[in-house]
């Protein structure tokens, strides 16, 4: 065959096969163009899960008369005029052919209407770009396109749609991840005649709150801390769950750059690390984030979709997010809950005297400060009474007895749960999974730090090891004394261990150097191994925690609440699994149905 030309409206219907998936597809370009009219309110009618019918109505600026036809010709736009405007896009829309494909594919009518007009004008379309002929309506100001009988005249592809419900669940989901993108615009949704969705602007913080609970739910911002952060030309803002507040699912996962609705596997990156040894695993966190940032340094113009960016400097927005999200939840803590903002990441969170658990109670006297060699729990207890029982003589003397945010212990139950005492009610803390946190954040720092400070052992243990692994030893020896062990190797398959981390050395220290050499063995040499120091040390740590069903004294007790109360992400231990939880009086009242 001789090479022609392809009609007009099939070329449309090859596009459309790129632009329009589905309902959902036509309503995410539609809703975009509302975007960029300057809309107050959007109002969105669905009939038959899309399929009948999809009706949006705006209140925005409005298209001219005479270009009304070009609205519905392909490559025909108002926000781009040149390949510099394309290259720093600050429009949702700008491809200038979904108008014209979702025409190819549908019938579709176009009825506009600008400031200061005598009337709205009409046209209808069916993809092939010929016979406009505007025709007055009465309209009021603003632009309503209604496209009907989706996939008519593509059967085929209409096959390919699911139900009714799933469809219009395609579209009520994406309606609420675009509304969570502009807060300052109302939304109004109709499925069949009857109203799903009315969300009124939300002006205030706490309107945006209100608006976000009623999308993610109220779990959500209850378990939720904000993020407010900004460096190099970045800026991110919005909300993010607590490690403990997570999914099996990455359903509640969203995130916009420059108010437009994307999914990016670098961003997925960042995200993942910044939670990677405090959310339990197979589990996946909730946030809704926003992230600004100068429209030259991202490519919106990388899929068909628009689904997709690319960022000009993507090792910079990687570290500027992981970093923003690192500390927030790094700050986490009994008496730490609300998070405050910094002007540039990488500098230190100001900490803030804890407060009581669900009371209003503060330190009066500096918090203990954790020295640069963290002692044992044990060598501790001296130490923390003196501070929380006598007055300790290098502080300013309290002047009145403020009680800490995990109050005092009163009992350890079944020797694995330490029960603690506060103002307003009774914590819980599982004290492995405490102990095994803080344990963790004071290896990570001397890590850190150059070297994690070693204790030599008083009668070196000799270990019976694998040739594989007596040549890993040896081969890593650099590796393990910055861990803070001393190990060689006295023959093919016999290592002796002469030093040990300090913070480790009442553990079984053979099993866990086996369980290191295990991990050396998993993630090998060199550069790998570096990557997954975390891991390493938070095998280190369960090591060193206390052991579940060893009793512990109260003093012992009080000592490891004092250490949560200043150890980052002490809500979580190493594994994701919540540390402590607290029970109000008003809790324990409704036990017992006082007061009803």
């Amino acid at each position: 065959m001789r090479i022609h030309c392809l009609p007009t409206q099939l070329v449309n219907q090859i596009a459309a096969g790129e632009v329009v998936e589905r309902p959902s597809s036509v309503v995410k370009e539609l809703v975009e163009n509302c975007f960029d009219a300057g809309a107050h309110h959007i109002h969105i009618d669905i009939e038959q899960g899309g399929a009948r019918r999809i009706k949006i109505r705006d209140d925005g600026s409005g298209i001219v008369k005479d270009d009304l036809p070009l609205a519905l010709s392909r490559h025909a736009t108002s926000k781009i005029a040149t390949l510099q405007d394309l290259e720093q896009v600050a429009s949702m829309g700008f491809r200038g052919e979904a108008l014209p494909s979702i025409s190819s594919v549908a019938r579709l009518t176009l009825i506009s209407r600008i400031a200061g007009a005598d009337c709205a004008w009409r046209v209808d379309s069916d993809g092939s770009e010929k016979n406009f002929e505007p025709q007055p309506d009465p309209h009021p100001q603003g632009t309503t396109v209604d496209v009907r009988d989706l996939f008519y005249n593509t059967p085929a592809r209409r096959k390919f749609l699911k139900t009714e419900k799933t469809e219009f669940a395609h579209i009520e989901t994406l309606v609420e991840r675009m509304a969570l993108s502009r807060f300052d615009i109302g939304f109004t949704l109709l499925h069949n005649q009857k109203e799903v969705l009315n969300l009124r602007p939300a002006a205030t913080d706490k309107a945006q709150e209100q608006r976000v609970a009623l999308i993610c739910g109220p779990a959500f911002i209850d378990n939720a801390i904000t993020i407010d952060f900004a460096a190099s030309g970045l800026s991110v803002t919005g909300w993010v769950g607590l490690p403990t507040f997570s999914r099996s699912q990455q359903d509640m996962q969203f995130f916009y750059v420059n108010n437009r609705l994307i999914k990016d596997k670098l961003v997925a990156h960042a995200v993942k690390q910044a939670y990677q040894d405090v959310l339990y695993h197979g589990r996946h966190p909730v946030f809704v984030l926003y992230l600004t940032l100068d429209p030259a340094l991202v490519d919106v113009n990388a899929h068909p979709a628009k689904l997709e960016v690319r960022f000009r400097e993507g090792r910079l927005v990687h570290d500027f997010l992981f970093s923003a999200l690192h500390r927030s939840l790094a700050v986490l803590r009994p008496g730490h809950q609300d998070i405050a903002t910094q002007s540039s990441v990488g500098l230190p969170m100001p900490v803030q005297p804890p407060a009581a658990v669900g009371a209003k109670f503060a330190y009066s006297a500096r918090p203990p400060q954790q020295s640069s060699l963290p002692l044992q729990v044990e060598e501790q207890i001296k130490l923390y009474a003196n501070l929380y029982q006598e007055p300790a003589k290098n502080l300013p003397q309290p002047t009145s007895e403020i009680p800490p945010p995990l109050g005092f212990a009163i009992a350890h139950l079944h020797n694995v749960f330490i029960l603690s005492e506060t103002p307003s009610g009774i914590i819980l803390v599982d004290a492995h999974a405490a102990h095994e946190r803080v344990t963790y954040e004071r290896l990570k720092r001397q890590y850190q730090q150059g070297a994690v400070p070693s204790q030599p052992l008083l009668l070196p243990v000799k270990l019976i090891v694998t040739l594989a692994e007596a040549d890993l030893a040896e081969q890593a020896y650099d590796f393990f004394h910055a861990l803070g062990f001393e190990v060689s190797r006295s023959g093919p398959e016999i290592l002796i261990l002469r030093s040990v981390p300090a913070l480790l050395r009442d553990g079984d220290m053979e099993t866990l150097l086996r369980d290191v050499l295990a991990d050396f063995s998993e993630h090998g040499m060199s550069q790998r191994i570096q990557e997954h120091s975390n891991q390493l040390l938070a095998t280190m740590a369960c090591h060193g925690a206390v052991r579940a069903h060893r009793r512990l004294g109260i003093d012992e007790m009080n000592a490891l609440l004092r250490e949560m109360e200043q150890t980052e992400r002490s809500g979580q231990c190493n594994h994701g699994r919540p540390t402590w939880i607290a029970l109000s009086t008003a809790d324990l009242d409704k036990f017992f149905l006082r007061g009803q």
